[in-house]
C-alpha cells in the first residue's frame, strides 16, 4: 500500500502522545529552569551576603603579583594539555586512536558546553563526535573512551582525596561536611563502576536502562564489544592524577600571588572539596556553589573572609575561566551554523548575569567619586537602573534569539548598547563595558543568522497597546496621586509630581522618596506597576513573535509550472507538485520551478525542483533560499533522491535518511517461482470467490465516483486516518473524474477496492495514488488489484511501476544519532511495527529500492522537522 508515509509516522506519534500533560512534556526544560534560577539565586545571595567584603576583594586581587599570575596562566595551559593527553590515552586504552590536536579540541569544546548542560561534566561527554567519526573511529568507541575518561576523572579525585583526608583527620582539621562530600563522590564512582559491569553482563542496570530508554540498547550492545587495555588505562589514571596536582598548585599559587602565607593543607582540602561540588553540580558547573564551598574551607584554615574570597576568585580564573574562554575562542574561530546561533545567545545570557551582579555589588569608590564630578548623581542612579533592567531583559531575550528572530537580534543589540554606555556611566566599570562590547561585536558578526521575521500586525497592536496603556495610566496616576489624601504618602501631590511618580512606577523604576504608609497606598502603587509590567511584557512578545508568511497560490504560476513540468518532469512525485495545496516558486530563468508549503516559518519543498538541467536546478534552489532568507523562512526538501545529494551538499546543506522508494521492473516481474507462492495462493483465493477487476477510463461517471467515495470513507473510518496531502493526493472528485480508476467488484457488482492511476513523469514508469478497500474485502485484495495495475501499465507501454515510499526502512548502516534512533525504532519498537509491515508487503513484488532523504540547512531545523512535517501534510 502506498498511503502510509514518513508523515504518518509523525502524525501517529503526535496522536499517541496527545494526552501527555504539559508538565510531563516539559519536565526537562522546567527542571533546567529551576536549577538555573537556584544557582543564580545562590550567586546573588553570596554577593549580597558578602557585600561588605567584595569591595576589599577587588582591591586585593588588583594588587596580585604579576609574576605569579602569569605563572598560574601558564599552568592553565599545562592543565589543558594534560586534559587532552587524558583523552588521547583514553582512546588508546580501548584500542582506538585520535590525534593529539583532536584531543585538545575535544576537551575545549566539551568543557565549554558543559557549563550550559544539566550535569554538564557527564552529559557533555556525548557531544562533538562527528569530526572524530570522519577519521574512521566508530561512535560507540568515542562514547566508550569518553565514559572511561569521565570515570577516571572521578577515580583520581578519590585517589588524591584519601591520603589528604587521612592527613587532615590526624591533624584534627576535618569536618563532617568534608566526609559527606567525599562519601558522595565515592558512591558515585562505585555506581558508575557497577553500572559498567552490569551493562557488560546485561544484568539489573542494563535491563532498567532498556526498559525506560529502549533506544540505548544499540549503544550498550556495542559497548560490550569494547575491552580496556590495562596498561593504557593506568596511563589515563596517571594523567588524571597530574591534573589534580595542577589544581592544587593553582590554589597554592593564588595564595602566593595575593601575598598571603600559603598553606598546602588548605590548598589540598579546598581543591578536593571544590572538585566534589563540581562533580555533583547539576547545572552551570558549580558556578556559585564552588566559590562558596572553597571560601568556607579556606576560612576554616585561618584565612579571613576577604582573603578567602580573593583566593577563590583567582583560582577560578586559572581553573575555570581560562579554559572556558579558550573553548569559546575555538568556537568563534571554527564556528558552524548551529553555534553561530548559540554563542551570541549564550554571551547575551552571561552579559545579563554580569549586569545584574554588577549593579548588586558595590562600586569602586575612587571611580565613583571621579564620576560624580563629571555627571549628576541622578544620572548615575538612572544608569544603574537601565543596566539591571537590560540584564533582566537579556536573560529572556536570549531564548528568543535561539529561534533566529530578527527583532530579538535588534533588541539584543539595543540592550547591549545600553550596557556598554551604562557600565561606564554608573561607576566607570570598564571591565563590564568591555564584555558588553565583545557581545555587541559577536551580534554584529552573526547578524545574518537572525532573519526570522515577526508579525508587523502584532507589533502594531503591541505599540498601540503600550501607548494606550501609558495614556490610561497617566490619567489614572495623575488623578489618583492628585486627589489622594495626604495621609497615604504624607505628600500633598501637585500635577507635576503626579505625572513624575506615575511614569516612574509605570516603567518600574520606583521612587525612593515615595513611601506608602498604608495598605491602600501600597495597592495603588502595585496597580500602576502591574499595568506597566503587563503592557511592556506584551510589547516584547509582539516584537519577537515569529511571523509566518502566507503567499497565495497564483493561477499564472501554476500554468507556468505545468508548462515546465510537461517539458522537464522526471519524477513520480512531479504530479503532486502542481497540486492545489502547494505554492509555486518559479526561477528567474523560467526553466525551473519548485513546489512548497509554509508552516512554522519553514518552507517545505516536495523533492527536487523541476528543471531543464542540474545547473538550472541548483540556481532555482539558490534563488529560493534567498527568497526564504528575505522572508524569514527556513527551507526543508522532502524525499530527495540519493543521486541528487551531492548537489545539496555543494550548497552546504545536510541530509537525513527517511526511507526507501520501491520500483518494480515490469519487464522481469513474474509470479513464477517459490518466492511468489504465497502471492499466487492469495490471488487464486480472491478469484475463486468471484471477484474481478474493471478498468474505468476518463471521464469517469459520477455514479462510479459515488461508489468509490463510499469505499474511501469506510477505509478512512476503519483505519482511523484522515486525508493527508503534500506527497500524495486526497479524494478529489474533479481530479478523479479525469483519471483511470481500477476497481475490484464481487459477484453482486459491489465495489470492495479501488485505486487511481496518476501521471508519472519518470520515463517508462507508471504509478498510482489512492488505494483503498472496504472492511469486508477478502485477504489478498490489495495484491489482486496491484497485479491488475501491473498488467494495465504494461499494456500502456510502461516498463516499471513505482510503489511509493516505505518510511524508515532500508537503513543498513546508521552513522548519526538520528539515523541510529530511526533504525532502532523501526527494528525494535512495537509502535513503529506497521512501517515494517508496509515494507514486507511491498517486498513481495521484488522491487528495486532507492534511498530518499530529508535535506535541511541547520541542525536546529532537524529538531523542529517532526512538528513541521506533521503540520504540512494536513489539508
Amino acid at each position: 500500500m502506498k498511503v502510509p508515509t514518513i508523515f504518518n509516522m509523525f502524525s501517529d506519534y503526535f496522536k499517541e502522545t496527545k494526552g501527555i500533560s504539559f508538565l510531563r512534556e516539559n519536565d526537562k526544560i522546567i527542571r533546567q529552569f529551576v536549577f538555573t534560577l537556584f544557582f543564580i539565586g545562590v550567586g546573588i545571595w553570596f554577593i549580597k551576603h558578602e557585600n561588605s567584603e567584595l569591595k576589599e576583594v577587588k582591591n586585593v586581587i588588583a594588587d596580585a603579583g604579576i609574576f605569579w599570575v602569569l605563572f598560574g596562566i601558564t599552568l592553565s595551559g599545562i592543565y589543558i594539555l594534560l586534559q587532552a593527553l587524558m583523552y588521547f590515552a583514553s582512546f588508546k586504552a580501548i584500542q582506538s586512536k585520535i590525534s593529539f590536536r583532536q584531543s585538545v579540541v575535544l576537551f575545549l569544546k566539551r568543557n565549554f558546553v558543559s557549563v550550559f548542560l544539566p550535569a554538564g561534566g557527564i552529559s557533555s561527554l556525548a557531544f562533538f563526535t562527528k569530526s572524530i567519526e570522519k577519521k574512521g573511529v566508530k561512535q560507540t568507541q568515542i562514547h566508550f573512551a569518553s565514559i572511561l575518561y569521565g570515570f577516571v576523572g572521578i577515580l583520581s579525585v578519590i585517589i588524591v582525596a584519601i591520603p589528604a583526608l587521612l592527613y587532615s583527620l590526624f591533624q584534627g582539621t576535618l569536618g563532617a561536611g568534608e566526609w559527606y562530600a567525599f562519601g558522595a563522590v565515592a558512591v558515585l564512582g562505585i555506581l558508575i563502576f557497577y553500572s559498567y559491569k552490569s551493562i557488560l553482563k546485561k544484568s539489573n542496570v542494563y535491563r532498567l536502562i532498556v526498559k525506560f530508554f529502549p533506544s540505548a540498547e544499540v549503544f550498550m550492545d556495542d559497548l560490550q564489544n569494547n575491552r580496556i587495555n590495562k596498561q593504557k588505562f593506568w596511563l589515563v589514571v596517571f594523567f588524571s592524577v597530574l591534573i589534580e596536582f595542577v589544581g592544587i598548585a593553582h590554589l597554592y599559587i593564588a595564595m602566593i600571588a595575593l601575598g598571603f602565607t600559603p598553606s598546602l593543607s588548605a590548598a589540598i582540602m579546598g581543591y578536593i572539596i571544590s572538585v566534589i561540588f563540581l562533580i555533583v553540580s547539576p547545572f552551570l558547573r558549580g558556578l556559585g556553589a564552588i566559590e562558596i564551598s572553597m571560601s568556607f574551607i579556606l576560612i576554616q584554615f585561618g584565612f579571613s573572609n576577604v582573603n578567602a574570597i580573593a583566593i577563590t576568585f583567582l583560582y577560578r580564573f586559572f581553573e575555570f575561566w581560562i579554559p572556558l574562554l579558550a573553548g569559546a575562542s575555538l568556537f568563534l574561530f571554527n564556528i558552524n551554523k548551529l553555534l553561530m546561533r548559540i554563542v551570541p545567545s549564550f554571551l547575551l545570557f552571561v552579559l545579563g548575569l554580569i549586569n545584574i551582579i554588577s549593579v548588586l555589588t558595590p562600586a569602586i569608590s575612587e571611580r565613583l567619586h571621579t564620576l560624580e564630578n563629571i555627571i549628576p548623581v541622578s544620572a548615575i542612579k538612572a544608569s544603574n537602573y537601565f543596566v539591571i533592567t537590560a540584564g533582566l531583559f537579556m536573560l529572556v531575550n536570549a531564548a528568543f534569539m535561539l529561534k533566529g528572530l530578527r527583532n530579538a537580534w535588534w533588541f539584543a543589540v539595543f540592550l547591549t548598547g545600553i550596557s556598554v554606555i551604562g557600565h561606564l556611566t554608573k561607576a566607570i566599570d570598564y571591565e563590564e563595558a568591555i564584555v558588553a562590547l565583545i557581545v555587541l561585536i559577536s551580534l554584529i558578526v552573526t547578524r545574518k543568522e537572525y532573519y526570522v521575521k515577526s508579525s508587523s500586525h502584532l507589533q502594531s497592536i503591541g505599540l498601540k497597546t503600550v501607548l494606550m496603556s501609558i495614556a490610561a495610566v497617566l490619567v489614572y496616576s495623575i488623578l489618583g496621586f492628585y486627589f489622594l489624601d495626604k495621609k497615604h504618602f504624607n505628600i500633598d501631590f501637585n500635577w507635576a509630581e503626579s505625572v513624575k511618580y506615575g511614569l516612574q512606577n509605570y516603567f518600574l523604576i520606583g521612587s525612593s522618596d515615595l513611601v506608602p504608609l498604608d495598605r491602600f497606598a501600597r495597592r495603588f502603587l502595585l496597580s500602576i506597576n502591574s499595568c506597566g509590567f503587563l503592557s511592556l511584557g506584551f510589547l516584547i512578545y509582539t516584537l519577537v513573535r515569529p511571523y509566518t508568511i502566507k503567499k497565495e497560490a497564483l493561477e499564472n504560476d501554476f500554468a507556468k509550472a505545468i508548462e515546465i513540468l510537461n517539458q522537464y518532469g522526471n519524477s513520480s512525485l512531479d504530479y503532486f507538485k502542481t497540486y492545489d495545496d502547494k505554492v509555486i516558486f518559479i526561477a528567474r530563468s523560467n526553466k525551473a520551478f519548485l513546489a512548497y508549503r509554509v508552516t512554522d516559518n519553514f518552507a517545505v519543498v516536495l523533492e527536487n525542483p523541476v528543471a531543464v538541467s542540474v545547473t538550472a536546478m541548483k540556481q532555482c534552489i539558490l534563488e529560493f533560499d534567498a527568497y526564504c532568507y528575505d522572508n524569514g523562512l527556513r527551507s526543508l526538501y522532502y524525499r530527495v533522491p540519493e543521486e541528487n545529494l551531492d548537489l545539496y551538499y555543494s550548497l552546504r546543506k545536510k541530509s537525513l535518511f527517511i526511507g526507501q522508494e520501491g520500483v518494480v521492473d515490469l519487464s522481469s516481474f513474474t509470479l513464477e517461482g517459490s518466492a511468489k507462492k504465497s502471492l499466487r495462493n492469495a490471488i487464486s483465493k480472491v478469484k475463486e470467490k468471484g471477484f474481478k477487476t474493471t478498468i474505468h477510463t476518463a471521464p469517469v461517471k459520477d455514479g462510479l465516483l459515488q461508489k468509490i467515495k463510499a469505499v474511501s470513507d469506510e477505509w478512512l473510518a476503519s483505519t482511523g486516518r484522515a486525508e493527508i496531502i503534500f506527497s500524495q493526493g486526497r479524494f478529489d472528485w474533479e481530479e478523479l473524474k479525469q483519471q483511470t480508476i481500477i476497481t475490484v467488484e464481487n459477484s453482486e457488482e459491489k465495489i470492495v477496492a479501488f485505486l487511481n492511476v496518476i501521471p508519472d513523469y519518470a520515463k517508462g514508469e507508471g504509478t498510482y495514488d489512492l488505494i483503498r478497500k472496504t472492511n469486508d474485502a477478502p485477504n489478498g485484495i490489495i495484491d489482486f488489484i496491484l497485479l491488475e495495475l501491473f498488467a494495465y501499465l504494461k499494456s500502456q507501454g510502461c516498463t516499471s511501476v513505482n510503489l511509493g515510499l516505505a518510511a524508515m526502512s532500508g537503513l543498513e548502516e546508521a552513522n548519526t544519532f538520528p539515523e541510529k534512533s530511526m533504525k532502532f525504532a523501526y527494528e525494535r519498537i512495537k509502535f513503529f511495527s506497521h512501517y515494517k509491515g508496509l515494507r514486507d508487503f511491498k517486498e513481495k513484488f521484488s522491487p528495486v529500492w532507492y534511498n530518499k532523504y530529508l535535506v535541511y540547512s541547520h541542525d536546529y531545523d532537524l529538531l523542529q522537522a517532526p512538528i513541521v512535517l506533521n503540520k504540512v501534510v494536513k489539508p
